[in-house]
C-alpha cells in the first residue's frame, strides 16, 4: 500500500503539504462547519428548518439549539483532524518519501471519520446520525419520502451530495490507490485507478439519484393530480437538469483515453461537444436555482426590461394563487418562467426578486445570484475527469471542489427560506427549531 521511495512520483509543493485524503477531509470537514453556520443563521431569522424537513421534536431536556450541536459535533470531527494532519507534517517534513510512506495516518482519519457514523455512543447525537444515515440508505437508490414524512430533507440531502459527487469520487481513488499494491494513496491522484470509468460513473451517481427523486415525483403527480400540483411537468423539466451532467461526465472521460479506433469522432469533435454541454448544464442549473429554487423573478424581469412591448411588466393588482400545503416541497406550478405561486406577485418587491423575503437587503439576493452563476460554471467544468491529467491543477480542483461547498451553503439559506415561504404562505415563523439531522449531542 505504500509508494516506492525510491521509485517517487513527483509531487507538487500543494500536495506535499496537503495530499489527496487530506483535501478531501478537509472538505467533509468543512461541510459540518457549514451546516452548522446554515442552521444558525436560518435560526437567527426564525425560519424554523427542522420541521421543513419533518425531524421530531427534541426532548424537553436537551438545552442547546440544534446549531450548538451541530457546532459541537463539527469540533469533535475537526480536533482529530488537525491532530493528524500536524502529525502527519512532523514526520514527513514535506519529504516526497516519506509524504508516499505516511500515507496510512490520512487514511485512518478518513476511517475514523466513516467510523463515527456507525458506533453507537449516545453522546455523539445518536438520533441525528440514525437520522442521517435512514435519509442517505432511502435516497442512495433514488427513494424520496411523501411530503408529510420529510421529503423536503431528501432532496436537501441529495442535491447536497451532487455538489459532493468530485470528492465522492477522489475519495474512491484514494482508497484505491491506498489498496493497490506499489501506489501510495498520498502520490499524485491516479484518477483512473480502478478502470477508465469507474470514476465517471461514481461521480454520476448522485444526479441519477436527483434523477429518479424527480422521476418519482412526476409519478406520483400523475397517479394523484391536483389543482395545484399541474401535470408534473416541472418534475420532468428538472429531471432533465441532472441529465445534463452526463454527457459532460461521459464526454469527459472518452477525452481523458481518447482513441481515434474506437471513437468515430475526431479528439476536437469530442472537445466541442463536451464544450457545448458544459454551457448547457451551466446555464440551466443556474436558471433552475433562481427561478425554480429561490423563487425570484429575475428572468422575467429580465425579459420585461428588455423587451417591453413583447414581455411587459405584469400589474401589481393581479392576485396570486394561494398556497398550500401540497406544493411546499418541489416547484409544483407549470409555468417556467414565474417561480411558483407568484403569477405575477401580489405586491411590489425589488427588481428580480419576490414579495416575502426573510434576508435584510436585496444585495444579499444579488450578491448571491452572481456568485451562484460564476460557481455553477466553474463547478461544471470540474465534473470533467480528464481536466485533472496537469499536475500543476491539483490545486485549482481543490478550490473549485471548495467553491462548490461554498456555493451549496449558500444554496441551502436561499433554498429553505423559499421552502418557508411556500409553507407558510408569505408569513414568518417562530419556530425555535428542533434538534437537526446531523445535531442533537447528548441526545
Amino acid at each position: 500500500m505504500d509508494g516506492d521511495p525510491a521509485v517517487e512520483s513527483p509531487l507538487d509543493t500543494f500536495s506535499l503539504i496537503l495530499p489527496l485524503p487530506y483535501r478531501i477531509a478537509f472538505i467533509l470537514v468543512l461541510g459540518f462547519w457549514a451546516w452548522g453556520v446554515n442552521l444558525h443563521y436560518l435560526h437567527l431569522l426564525k425560519i424554523d428548518l427542522p420541521s421543513l424537513i419533518k425531524y421530531p421534536s427534541r426532548s424537553p431536556s436537551s438545552s442547546l439549539p440544534p446549531h450548538q450541536r451541530t457546532y459541537a459535533l463539527a469540533s469533535i470531527v475537526t480536533i482529530p483532524f488537525i491532530f493528524s494532519l500536524f502529525f502527519f507534517w512532523t514526520l514527513t517534513r514535506a519529504q516526497p518519501s516519506a509524504v508516499l510512506a505516511w500515507d496510512f495516518i490520512p487514511q485512518f482519519y478518513l476511517f475514523l471519520l466513516f467510523l463515527l457514523f456507525l458506533i453507537p455512543y449516545k453522546h455523539i447525537s445518536p438520533n441525528g446520525r440514525f437520522r442521517f444515515l435512514t435519509t442517505l440508505k432511502r435516497i442512495s437508490i433514488g427513494g424520496i419520502a411523501e411530503a408529510q414524512d420529510g421529503k423536503f430533507g431528501d432532496i436537501l440531502l441529495a442535491d447536497v451530495l451532487t455538489s459532493y459527487a468530485k470528492v465522492l469520487g477522489d475519495l474512491f481513488v484514494s482508497l484505491c490507490m491506498f489498496l493497490s499494491s506499489g501506489k501510495s494513496s498520498t502520490d499524485k491522484p491516479d484518477r483512473g485507478c480502478g478502470g477508465q470509468y469507474i470514476v465517471p460513473i461514481i461521480i454520476s451517481i448522485p444526479s441519477l439519484i436527483r434523477l429518479r427523486q424527480c422521476l418519482t415525483e412526476y409519478m406520483r403527480v400523475r397517479r394523484n393530480p391536483s389543482q395545484y400540483s399541474g401535470w408534473g411537468g416541472q418534475h420532468l423539466a428538472n429531471a432533465l437538469k441532472y441529465c445534463s451532467a452526463f454527457p459532460v461526465i461521459i464526454l469527459s472521460a472518452l477525452q481523458r483515453g481518447y482513441d481515434p479506433n474506437k471513437i468515430g469522432l475526431s479528439e476536437t469533435g469530442i472537445f466541442r461537444l463536451w464544450l457545448f454541454f458544459v454551457f448547457l448544464n451551466s446555464f440551466y442549473s443556474f436558471y433552475w436555482d433562481i427561478a425554480k429554487d429561490w423563487d425570484l423573478t429575475l428572468f422575467p424581469s429580465l425579459l420585461s426590461s428588455a423587451f417591453p412591448s413583447i414581455f411587459p411588466p405584469k400589474s401589481s393588482s393581479t392576485t396570486s394563487i394561494p398556497f398550500s400545503p401540497t406544493t411546499n416541497n418541489n416547484n409544483n406550478n407549470n409555468n417556467f418562467f414565474h417561480p411558483p405561486n407568484q403569477i405575477p406577485p401580489p405586491q411590489s418587491h425589488p427588481w428580480g426578486l419576490r414579495p416575502h423575503t426573510h434576508f435584510h437587503t436585496p444585495q444579499i439576493y444579488y450578491t448571491a445570484i452572481v456568485l451562484d452563476f460564476l460557481l455553477r460554471c466553474t463547478w461544471s467544468v470540474k465534473l470533467s475527469p480528464h481536466l485533472d491529467h496537469w499536475n500543476d491543477l491539483e490545486g485549482t480542483i481543490f478550490l473549485l471542489e471548495m467553491g462548490e461547498v461554498v456555493r451549496r451553503w449558500v444554496w441551502i439559506f436561499f433554498r429553505v427560506e423559499t421552502e418557508w415561504v411556500r409553507v407558510k404562505g408569505g408569513r414568518g415563523g417562530d419556530g425555535d427549531g428542533e434538534e437537526m439531522l446531523l445535531g442533537g449531542l447528548g441526545r
